[in-house]
């Protein structure tokens, strides 16, 4: 698919801009031999000036700078007028408060440049922080392929990243990457799983899925505290420590993917912490509640591992920097405590993200919707605004471990409950929680 191909299946409504030329040597900085004459071919084969273009576009009701790469100029590389486009296209976005969206194709440096191309990725990297400073969105979207300093600047740089099915995605082209790595690494799955994408997309909904993200990441209205969802069971109040921790860990308990399915008109997820990992047992995304955008984070009642929290983190400072609230839903028996989740840095993703909570400028609701086991439940509860149903917990451990720590014998954890005051109940009028909510219509 050619770079035209590729904003033609995105948008009807596209007006290209151009940055001021500047004059260059015919076979580049280096004195490149042949180099001339392999552009000229490229102009020739693709009708294209480089290998970017980019202008202002419009994904159904939605604006934004559009950005397309011909991989067909010289395989999508990045020389110093290919700088100077996606400089002037971030600039635009800028300029015009335009969230930019960038359909990538590349396979990094363009080697006839040398170190003048390669510090072309510091130049994206300044107007993409720049354009982050602003409160402006960045979406990525991944084509076949995206390698090298493009898919490390342009493409992982982005806030939200989706892909096309079956990409070659990758920092090492087929090329250069050691001759028995795993082919699935460098695929848009194999990203995916390893928390670099948020999604792989099929092309025929690409044009849908980015235009509900464009709506959800371009709020305008002021960050009003998320509404606090309603209960999804009408189960009695617990009348001992040991009845809430049942009810909490009921399996017949309604759990996150339910609220949200009820909270949300739709959702988008964020999936992953960049850092080679994902948590299937936490559900993070932005999603429409009541025609406003609200990110949110959900525990699924598992053990949340490092990656999740990481994730959390990411989101939390996401919706802050473009000022959405944030709902979290919490339910988990406690942060993953195995060796694997040591090694994967528990301790500081916790810290991660009790700082990204703590320090968020947008409101932050909180809803306990089942067990809320210790400081791994209460990194993602915000400290003045949280709620709980009638068949949660929260406590500062667990019964059974507690009775264990002070050397109780079994027959004690239920009294050891009691005297946890972990009820519902107990958390309000500890001041621990607001407000114990009820079923909608209760």
């Amino acid at each position: 698919m050619s770079a035209r191909d590729a904003v033609a299946a995105v948008t009807g409504r596209f007006t290209e801009h151009r940055p001021d030329a500047r004059p260059a040597a015919p076979d580049g900085p280096l004195g490149w031999s042949g180099y001339a004459e392999s552009r000229a071919r490229a102009v020739e084969r693709t009708g294209e000036e480089e290998s970017v273009l980019y202008g202002t576009a419009g994904v159904g009701d939605r604006e934004c700078v559009l950005v397309s790469f011909e991989f067909g100029f010289l395989g999508g590389s990045l020389g110093g007028h290919t700088g100077d486009r996606l400089e002037a296209a971030y600039t635009l976005a800028r300029q015009r408060r335009l969230p930019l969206v960038s359909l990538v194709a590349t396979g990094g440096s363009r080697m006839q440049e040398g170190m003048i191309a390669l510090v072309q990725l510091q130049r994206v990297a300044r107007a993409s922080a720049l354009l982050r400073a602003a409160g402006l969105p960045q979406i990525a979207v991944l084509r076949d392929p995206t390698t090298g300093g493009g898919w490390a600047t342009v493409g992982a740089g982005a806030d939200v990243v989706l892909a096309l099915p079956g990409a070659q995605i990758g920092f090492a082209g087929s090329r250069v990457r050691p001759a028995d790595a795993d082919p699935y690494a460098y695929t848009a799955e194999g990203q995916s799983a390893a928390g670099a994408v948020d999604a792989v997309v099929a092309p025929d909904e690409l044009p849908g899925v980015l235009h509900r993200w464009l709506t959800l990441l371009t709020a305008t209205a002021p960050a009003e505290a998320a509404s606090v969802p309603r209960a999804l069971s009408a189960t009695a109040l617990p009348s001992t420590g040991w009845d809430a921790v049942e009810q909490a860990r009921s399996a017949a308990r309604p759990r996150a993917g339910a609220y949200l399915d009820a909270y949300f008109a739709y959702r988008l997820p964020l999936t992953g912490d960049r850092c080679g990992g994902t948590d299937p047992g936490l559900l993070a995304g932005v999603g429409l509640h009541d025609g406003r955008p609200v990110a949110y984070v959900a525990q699924c009642g598992t053990a949340t591992r490092p990656a999740g929290y990481r994730t959390a983190a990411r989101v939390v400072r996401l919706a802050d920097r473009l000022g959405l609230p944030v709902l979290t839903l919490v339910d988990t028996p406690g942060a993953a405590n195995d060796a694997e989740a040591e090694r994967a840095g528990a301790g500081s993703a916790i810290a991660d993200a009790f700082a990204a909570v703590a320090s968020a400028g947008v409101p932050v609701t909180t809803l306990v919707i089942g067990e809320g086991g210790s400081g791994g439940a209460l990194a993602l509860a915000a400290p003045d605004n949280t709620h709980v149903t009638s068949d949660s917990y929260f406590s500062v451990i667990a019964p059974e471990l507690a009775a264990a720590i002070l050397k109780r014998g079994p027959d004690e954890v239920r009294s050891t409950a009691d005297q946890l005051r972990l009820r519902p109940q107990d958390l309000v009028d500890l001041g621990v929680a607001r407000s114990v909510v009820g079923p909608a219509g209760a």
